[in-house]
């Protein structure tokens, strides 16, 4: 598939039931639109799927519209600009991804120059200096408040939040951290390759139990990435004055939406705990916070991007089904053919 005289987009054709199928979608070809007066034309590079996108298919207010392209966050290259604020050959990121070509204005929607830090592959800029690295740093610092010394639980934690939530966390000098993944070979990348002083699949169990036994001294901080089970397993691991910083629900994407409250939800009252929902959209002012703090880091090789990229943006539906298949480590990208 070429990018250089069409632009190409997914389209969502169908509602999905359950677990999306590559049937609900379809790639769709049009002419490379011309920019308008305050728009500039940018050649995505690199695109992101996340599990929101997930609930945005069921349509209803917020919701994508059926037969008009996808959106999710992209990094691309300025071609063609009418925007005073845009030269063409700027790095931008924005929220009209998963198409080759997108009409975009500085600052509307998220759209912002990128800095370009020296040293910084451009992975970097959808995963731990992105939305999952982002939500993460929220989750920690503003939300959980995590202070050096204490112990922290993440779930979900082979994932692209997950694996910057451990990365960060080390960074501010938490003493254990703890992960929940999906198999034994995520488990041992956990505590192989990102340091992770614990982890369990948590298939092999209840949920509690296991991390009960990876922290037999309790826990101060979750960062929740699912949900359910895993919820109610931290909860009961918990200390006192213990922090939830609850960011997704895996656990309900493809199914019930409203699953039965933990059954040890008083323990949040008895323990004198606090739950708080992280949405990233309510912390972009830390954009410039989280770069200072990272890229020292990321050039020194201290911590790396933590991706899995896949080839080519007729891929695109594919990366998608396989971040919820579990076939990624890290965050997923597409990578898009020139």
């Amino acid at each position: 598939m070429t990018t250089n005289t069409s632009a190409y987009a997914v389209h969502q054709i169908a509602r999905p039931t359950g677990f999306p199928s590559a049937s609900d979608f379809a790639y769709v070809s049009a002419p490379v639109p011309e920019p308008a007066p305050g728009t500039a034309l940018v050649r995505n590079l690199l695109l992101s799927v996340d599990p929101y996108h997930r609930g945005l298919m069921d349509g209803g207010e917020g919701g994508f519209a059926l037969g008009t392209p996808l959106e999710g966050r992209s990094v691309g290259r300025v071609i063609a600009s009418r925007d005073p604020g845009l030269a063409e050959g700027d790095l931008v990121f924005h929220r009209s991804g998963w198409r080759t070509h997108a009409l975009v204005t500085l600052g509307s929607d998220g759209t912002r120059r990128l800095r370009g830090h020296e040293g910084v592959p451009l992975e970097a800029y959808l995963s731990i200096l992105g939305g999952t690295g982002l939500t993460a740093y929220a989750a920690l610092t503003r939300t959980a408040g995590l202070r050096e010394g204490e112990d922290l639980f993440v779930s979900a934690a082979a994932g692209g939040v997950g694996t910057a939530t451990g990365r960060i966390a080390r960074l501010l000098g938490a003493r254990r951290i703890i992960g929940s993944a999906g198999s034994a070979a995520k488990v041992r990348h956990l505590t192989g390759a990102l340091g992770f002083d614990a982890a369990f699949d948590y298939h092999d169990g209840p949920v509690g139990e296991q991390l009960a036994k990876a922290a037999p001294d309790g826990i101060d901080v979750y960062v929740d990435n699912v949900g359910g089970e895993h919820l109610e397993g931290a909860i009961d691991v918990l200390r006192e004055y213990g922090r939830i910083a609850w960011v997704g629900g895996l656990s309900m994407y493809n199914g019930d939406r409203s699953p039965a409250a933990p059954r040890n939800l008083f323990e949040v009252v008895h323990k004198s705990l606090r739950l708080e929902g992280v949405l990233v959209r309510n912390h972009t002012n830390l954009q410039d916070e989280l770069e200072d703090f990272l890229v020292p880091h990321l050039r020194s090789g201290r911590i790396g991007t933590d991706t899995t990229v896949v080839q080519g943006f007729d891929h695109t539906v594919d990366a998608f089904l396989g971040m919820f298949r579990g076939d990624n480590l890290g965050k997923m990208l597409v990578r898009i053919d020139d």
